[in-house]
């Protein structure tokens, strides 16, 4: 109580603060942004932290670098890059544990070799994908994400931050050659494994259920469209259902056209052919992702008489009035792009499908139709006679298929450069959304939209968190006394030297909790007069232990809006897992350093 009170009311006052937002994360539906955002001003008013101390974390090279990978993900997303990486990388997934293996498995790989700030923030909009055309719930798997890329990170001397910012201050306070680059394999492989079963086990206990984004389909517009096979298209020889046609919530390939010939019941067995015209029946979100896939487009050759480039185009939701001058006429009659500058992909009737080919169908009062066409359409036609209702679908619009090649090789080139040390990862990546906007993979447009500001609100406000508890004393004071427990005994101090990194990790981040936990075990270590290099990996773990909370590690963070995840989920999933790692590194850490 003492010691505490040592702290002087900054410290205590920082403390009760950081618990206030711990309590709002986990009890209430408050933005995290918004708590986050409300304790650090509360830290710059009071005097607490300085100005330059409060926004800090706003020029952080780590904040920054996620800011600036929204925009390279951009480039993958506008161009359909990212299905290929969930084609390619993640497969067809027979239920949840096989889709979590599928995930966890090339993550944490890939994690090892790479910064796993990229490697979560290439795979987020490729899970999404993913999961919706496997009908899988988003929430079963990005926390495995998130965890298997830190975990992942834990197998080499790169595969974080903070094992190069531990080893760094461990060569030089001791002056020794530091740890090998695969040297921490010993004890990595055995957390990865011990995270990818702890989470195949009891995920399906642990990690939260959310509702699907597309959890029913009844009383919804269903939309007849149309589809074709384009020539030479990655499609063709598939089965029907390894092209993930069979997949997509809400949606029916009623039947084939190819040669003049017509297959109706297609099997999910039945390959594809270049040239087969699809036919399919569902709802508008399924109908829009039919749209994202490579090597289907639009059956009507309307789209491509359309100026400009499709990506420059959007998609429109459109009520026919009785007014309209091509009511009675089919769609093929009525020259719909020619007096509009528009083109119909798809058509609804009292919210149901309509039988036949789209361009034999004679439009009636009240159809709904999905076109294609300029943005300029809304504004020319909100106001016509012609139509009941104008609205356009979101940002919503074709992609660039032709460039997803290109977006690859940018994306390759970036963690190459990275990796190898030639650029830091901030200088690479900014090289990357650079070369995304000037090829033309991602528009301008997009890629000023593309950051998530809630998420990068959370991570710079944290940092500014985390320096008031190292100013305040807290952090010191909190770590000092848990060792001071251990009274001598190595195995004991280097289980507190765990706890202490891994609480501090939960409230700081881990590259903070890695630097005020290392000069306590160093010293630890010292008096006792034991090999130190024992307590440094357990450092390096303890700090990229970062499961039980959202805010210890930018990951999580990433994840966190994205999968609807609450703070809750984390303390739910993350406890019970750092307390395993914990166990795991302790009992292999003295076998494999001995003291």
């Amino acid at each position: 109580m003492a010691d505490f009170l040592t702290l002087g009311w900054q410290g205590i006052f920082t403390l009760g603060l950081v618990l206030v937002c711990f309590t709002l994360l986990a009890r209430t539906r408050i933005a995290p942004d918004i708590v986050t955002s409300g304790v650090l001003t509360l830290l710059l008013v009071s005097g607490i932290l300085t100005p330059i101390e409060a926004l800090a974390g706003f020029s952080n090279p780590g904040m920054l670098t996620v800011a600036v990978l929204y925009v390279v993900v951009s480039g993958l997303t506008e161009t359909g890059a990212v299905g290929w990486i969930s084609q390619s990388l993640l497969g067809r997934p027979r239920g949840a544990t096989g889709a979590q293996l599928r995930l966890m498995l090339p993550v944490a790989g890939l994690s090892a070799f790479l910064n796993n700030t990229p490697v979560v923030a290439i795979f987020i909009p490729a899970v999404t994908e993913w999961a919706k055309r496997n009908r899988l719930q988003l929430s079963k798997l990005l926390i495995p994400l998130s965890y298997a890329s830190i975990a992942g990170g834990a197998c080499t001397l790169i595969g974080t931050s903070t094992n190069l910012v531990v080893n760094g201050l461990y060569v030089e306070r001791t002056g020794a050659a530091g740890l090998g680059l695969f040297e921490l394999a010993w004890i990595g492989l055995p957390v990865v494994v011990t995270v990818v079963l702890f989470l195949v086990l009891a995920g399906r206990w642990l990690l939260p259920t959310r509702p699907a984004t597309v959890a029913a389909f009844e009383d919804v517009r269903r939309y007849t469209v149309e589809m074709l096979v384009e020539p030479n298209s990655p499609l063709a020889g598939k089965r029907v259902e390894q092209a993930g046609l069979r997949q997509l919530p809400g949606l029916f390939l009623i039947e084939i056209e190819r040669q003049d010939r017509i297959i109706p019941a297609v099997s999910s067995q039945e390959l594809l052919h270049q040239n087969d015209r699809l036919v399919f029946a569902g709802v508008i979100d399924s109908v829009m992702d039919l749209q994202r896939i490579r090597g289907l487009v639009p059956a009507t050759n309307q789209v491509f008489k359309l100026d400009g480039p499709r990506r420059d185009r959007c998609f429109v939701e459109v009520v026919l009035s009785n007014k309209c001058p091509l009511i009675g006429q089919t769609v093929r009659e009525g020259r719909f792009r020619a007096r509009y500058n528009a083109v119909i992909i798809a058509l609804s009737r009292n919210g149901e499908r309509v039988c036949g080919k789209i361009g034999d169908i004679a439009l009636s009062p009240g159809d709904t139709l999905l076109l294609e066409s300029h943005p300029e359409f809304v504004l020319q036609q909100r106001d016509s006679r012609d139509f009941l209702v104008v609205s356009q679908l979101g940002d919503q619009h074709p992609l660039n298929h032709q460039r997803a090649p290109l977006a690859i090789t940018i994306v390759v080139a970036m963690v190459a450069a990275a990796g190898s040390g030639f650029l830091s990862m901030l200088e690479a990546a900014l090289l990357a959304a650079g070369a995304m906007i000037m090829s033309g993979c991602t528009p301008g447009r997009v890629a000023r939209r593309a950051p998530d500001r809630q998420v990068l609100t959370v991570i710079a406000t944290s940092f500014g968190i985390g320096a008031a508890l190292e100013k305040t004393g807290v952090a010191t004071l909190l770590a000092g006394s848990l060792i001071g427990l251990a009274q001598g005994g190595p195995w004991l101090s280097l289980v507190l030297v765990f706890v202490v990194t891994a609480l501090l990790t939960a409230v700081a981040t881990n590259n903070v909790a890695a630097v005020l936990a290392f000069p306590i075990a160093l010293d630890t270590a010292m008096q006792m007069g034991v090999d130190p290099t024992g307590f440094m990996v357990v450092v390096m773990i303890a700090a990229s232990a970062s499961f039980a909370t959202p805010i210890g590690y930018q990951t999580n963070l990433m994840v966190y809006s994205v999968g609807g995840y609450r703070f809750s989920d984390f303390v739910r999933v993350g406890t019970p897992l750092t307390m395993l790692v914990g166990l795991v590194t302790i009992l292999l850490v003295p076998l494999i350093w001995p003291f």
